[in-house]
């Protein structure tokens, strides 16, 4: 049975690009996004496939445990062990902490955080009966740095940041490669292009970040030899201040 990558949060750009990467390595890209996106799922999967590579939608919130375990468990029993899992989701969102609700904090933690704690659990259950496995985590600017208006989004990225330093520190060992990816700077996508002027400026000059180029240095995490694994990259543009 040939080995699959678990995508979630394969939205339109750089999860896209991470599904489409692990695809063209050889593995069944299983591309996860809520059941409202199944539509735009299916025609990703559909565009990988065209390529003559292997993906299938998966839509689930990946903030339901139990939904979690069934996907993960039809994966590893339908489709193939889980060679690589990569955890995607943004949650990016912005307001004055004397507006923020308890609710969009706790949904924001949900998103960016907790699912992560889910996909990490289940995956390394499967990866440590194999005793191989790699598990990645997208970070942001706010991972390491909060600034004014991010408190939900960067309470739930610094707690991301430290599972994934927890994770890497006891699975490492154990041949589980736990890496952590800090994404400092604007994507090319869909939302970017629409909401900022001069993005062609922007591409000309390199001074956006690629979301295929994103997904070349996950696969490169995933194909690491072990005796000099990297444990948290960044990549942001030449010209991205920092």
């Amino acid at each position: 049975m040939a080995g699959a990558c678990l995508v979630i949060g394969a939205g339109d750009d750089t999860g896209a690009a991470i599904g489409r990467a692990f695809a063209r390595e050889g593995l069944t890209s299983c591309l996860v996004r809520r059941p409202r996106h199944t539509d735009s799922l299916e025609a990703l999967a559909q565009s990988i496939r065209d390529e003559g590579n292997q993906a299938l939608a998966m839509p689930a919130d990946a903030r339901d445990e139990d939904e979690m375990v069934a996907l993960i468990d039809r994966i590893e029993n339908d489709v193939g062990p889980i060679e690589a899992a990569v955890f995607n989701i943004g949650a990016n969102v912005s307001f004055p902490v004397t507006e923020m609700t308890s609710r969009v904090y706790r949904k924001v933690w949900e998103m960016a955080c907790f699912s992560g704690f889910l996909m990490g659990r289940e995956v390394a259950k499967r990866q440590l009966e194999r005793g191989r496995g790699t598990i990645l985590f997208t970070g942001a600017t706010a991972s390491v740095r909060g600034r004014e208006g991010m408190t939900a989004f960067a309470g739930a990225k610094h707690a991301l940041r430290a599972l994934a330093q927890s994770m890497a520190r006891e699975l490492g060992p154990q041949n589980i490669h736990v890496a952590h990816v800090i994404v400092d700077g604007m994507i090319d996508s869909k939302f970017i292009r629409d909401n900022v002027p001069g993005v062609d400026d922007l591409r000309k000059d390199d001074r956006i970040l690629n979301p295929d180029h994103i997904a070349q240095n996950y696969v490169m995490l995933h194909k690491q030899p072990r005796d000099a694994w990297t444990h948290e990259l960044d990549l942001r543009p030449w010209k991205e201040t920092w």
